[in-house]
Parts: structure tokens; sequence; C-alpha cells
């Protein structure tokens, strides 16, 4: 009877027990003395065997066992400390949630800006045609240089753009821009 590797690892449980039939055992010993492999899982197989047969190994403390019983039936039937531990962890994330929404609804309202540091034009022609890209916080004249995802870009007139919240280029609409520092500084200086 000859054996591959296969059915040397299927049986070789039944090897280590002596649970074969002598047919079977002889194979599997031929197999062995030819290949290097199969004898390595044996002898691992062994040494594993033998750890977890040796009670020095998990020698425990005594009342562990009494221990380890108690802990489990705690964790199965969960008391109502933890029940009301979790209800008083829940309210205050509650509280906590309502007071973020109370102070964001009792701060002034923000501009509606896409920029945090951005400014609005005042001056830019509201139907003038200028392009954005979706994601981005400016619009820019169609030529412009610095249009950041051409393949994405919106044509839309600029009282659109700043009512969602986009702010003119500063380079392609500086001159629109400029005339409006002009009349605040002008503003400011009578």
């Amino acid at each position: 009877m000859v054996v591959n590797c296969e059915q040397v690892w299927r049986e070789i449980s039944n090897f280590l027990d002596d649970d074969l039939d002598p047919g079977l055992r002889s194979a599997m010993q031929e197999h062995f003395q030819e290949c290097k492999r199969c004898t390595a899982v044996l002898e691992g197989t062994r040494n594993v065997v033998q750890l977890y047969g040796d009670e020095r190994l998990l020698e425990v403390p005594l009342g562990f066992d009494h221990r380890l019983h108690r802990r489990l039936d705690e964790s199965l039937y969960p008391t109502r400390r933890t029940f009301f531990g979790w209800m008083v962890a829940a309210a205050a994330a509650m509280v906590v949630a309502g007071g973020f929404e109370v102070a964001r609804s009792l701060s002034p309202p923000r501009s509606g800006l896409r920029s945090a540091h951005a400014h609005p034009g005042h001056a830019v022609p509201p139907e003038m045609m200028v392009v954005l890209y979706p994601d981005g916080k400016t619009f820019h004249v169609a030529g412009c240089t610095y249009i950041h995802g051409k393949a994405n870009l919106q044509a839309v007139t600029a009282r659109e753009a700043e009512r969602e919240g986009y702010v003119p280029c500063v380079r392609c609409l500086k001159k629109y821009l400029q005339e409006t520092a002009s009349v605040d500084y002008g503003s400011d200086a009578s």
C-alpha cells in the first residue's frame, strides 16, 4: 500500500494514538522514512501532544475553578447594576450633545463661505459667467491659469457662485476686488 502526504496528514493523529490497521500503519512508516516534510509534521504533532498532555504545564492556583465559574456566571447574566451604568452613560452623552447643540444655536450665524479665511467679492458683475470646481472654494474667469481640477468644472453666474459660498479668485478677478478695496479705503479716510 502506498500513501501520499495528504493521507498521512489526515491520519497522523490516529498514527500517534496507534489506532490504525497494520497495513496503513506500515505504509505510513515507509512514507516517513522517505518524506522529510511529513516526518517534521509527525514530530511537531508529537511535541504538541506531549506538551498539552503534561499536567505540570497548566497548574492552576487553588480556588481558580470557583472564581472562573463565578465570572462566567456574571458575564452570562448581567446584573441590574451594569444596565443602570449604561443608562447613566447614555443620559450623560445626551446631555453633552444637547449642550453642544444649544451652544451652536446660540452662537452668531457664520457666513456661508466655503473658506473661513476668504472675503466675498462685492464688485463682481452678478451676471458674469464664471467657472468653479464643485469641491473647491473659489470661482474663476474661464481662462484663469490657477483653476484646479479642470476636468470637473461647472459654468455658473457669479451671483450663483457667491450664493453657494464660493469667493472670487484673487488672481483672475483682482480688478474687481481692487475696485472694491479702493472704494472701501476711500470711505475709511473720510
